[in-house]
């Protein structure tokens, strides 16, 4: 019966690991090299910002999300804040850091990784909120951070899709 050894190694500034199959005997039969993309990157930043604009820019749009930006409690505008944020985790958790139990030894990766995609996509929605005059943040601040985390929400996720393209 084969067994599989695993190391981690940084090389090149990134996190790699190696996988070396033995035999029953302990001879290698294979070594491999794969990217453990555990980490957040530059690459992933600019990634979740594409992302993000892929569906905040037809959301964003839409006045059916102005209204409820203007009429939705605050109670409920944070409640979808946190089922964002809590789809952002759970992708993040089931695409990098399942695998292995990897979330023991990158639990704070992990936090910056959902953190900042969410941020990140909240900052990009509120421009594009901003530019086309629907999030007044000098004026109505509760009315422009409302419409932005009801368009954050879908923003979010695309950018956790576009964070996983390698």
């Amino acid at each position: 019966m084969a067994k599989a050894k695993h190391e981690v190694m940084r090389i090149g500034g990134k996190l790699k690991e190696i996988i070396t199959v033995h035999d029953a005997k302990g001879k290698v039969l294979h070594h491999f090299m794969q990217p453990l993309m555990v980490e957040f990157h530059w690459k992933d930043f600019f990634q979740v910002v594409v992302g993000a604009s892929l569906l905040a820019i037809p959301v964003a749009f839409t006045e059916e999300t102005w209204r409820l930006g203007a009429t939705l409690p605050l109670n409920n505008i944070l409640g979808i804040m946190a089922l964002s944020i809590a789809f952002v985790a759970i992708f993040a958790f089931y695409h990098y850091y399942k695998e292995q139990n990897r979330i023991q030894d990158y639990f704070d990766e992990f936090l910056k990784r959902a953190i900042i995609t969410y941020a990140v996509s909240f900052c990009v929605v509120g421009l594009i909120l901003f530019l086309i005059q629907q999030a007044p943040w000098s004026t109505d601040a509760l009315l422009a951070f409302k419409r932005t985390a009801i368009v954050t929400f879908p923003a979010s996720m695309s950018a956790s899709l576009a964070d996983t393209l390698k």
